[in-house]
């Protein structure tokens, strides 16, 4: 399997149970705001947003990071005069 369709698909699980997590979290603590049917259907839905969201960005934010990290100083000081 490609690695950006995994690392994808791995994120759309975590956004699945992540939105799970939360409607049960408010169930407990306040009152059912859905049915287990309709929170599985919206849990899914988020999933998959979650997973083309990925899917989409994730290699912009991969290069962006990268030019970042090349333009950066090497010293953390503050003083933004690298160290040797």
């Amino acid at each position: 399997m490609n690695p950006r369709t995994k690392s994808a698909l791995l994120w759309g699980a975590v956004g699945f149970m992540a939105f799970l997590v939360l409607v049960q979290g408010y169930a407990l603590f306040v009152e059912p705001l859905v049915s287990i049917t309709q929170g599985g259907a919206v849990a899914l839905l988020v999933g998959v947003a979650t997973a083309t969201s990925a899917y989409a960005v994730e290699h912009r934010v991969a290069a962006w990071s990268a030019r970042r990290a090349m333009d950066e100083p090497r010293s953390h000081d503050g003083d933004g005069k690298s160290k040797s």
